[in-house]
């Protein structure tokens, strides 16, 4: 898979990036922020991570389309179905895009968290997410609360 999409990340330096961030991501990693991610990954900080997500010039559609392609390729069946699933994960502050005091499932009760709706692809061959995106009712329109959630 990695190989699939390196031709995304114009330079060698990105690229082994991305390879170590995604290993992290599918390694044993309790938080998944940039500080424990690039401590998985045998970095000695987040600086590079940080950079690939935030600065690095690349096409995220792309890549998802990529990884799509890839996907329907290995788990793609004519009898596979799409997985809607709304959950709730809990939050204890209020920087996070779209977190608010409602209910949530996951702790059945109504708190303090994000709400977020997964579409899944699924089959006898596996299982898979098709997609990547924060809806727009979540965007954070306060400059300064939005600088503090970085």
């Amino acid at each position: 898979m990695l190989l699939r999409v390196g031709h995304r990340f114009g330079r060698a330096d990105l690229r082994r990036r991305m390879r170590d961030c995604v290993r992290a991501l599918l390694g044993p990693v309790g938080r998944k922020n940039s500080w424990q991610l690039a401590e998985c990954a045998g970095h000695s900080a987040p600086h590079g991570f940080q950079n690939l997500l935030n600065r690095a010039l690349w096409d995220a559609d792309a890549v998802r389309d990529d990884v799509q392609a890839y996907v329907a390729e290995r788990l793609g069946e004519s009898d596979g179905v799409l997985v809607i699933d709304e959950t709730g994960f809990s939050k204890k502050g209020d920087t996070s895009a779209g977190v608010r005091r409602q209910c949530s499932g996951t702790a059945g009760r109504t708190e303090n968290c994000q709400v977020a709706v997964f579409a899944a692809g699924a089959s006898r061959r596996g299982r898979t997410l098709v997609d990547r995106e924060l809806p727009s009712r979540f965007s954070c329109p306060h400059r300064l609360l939005r600088q503090r959630a970085g």
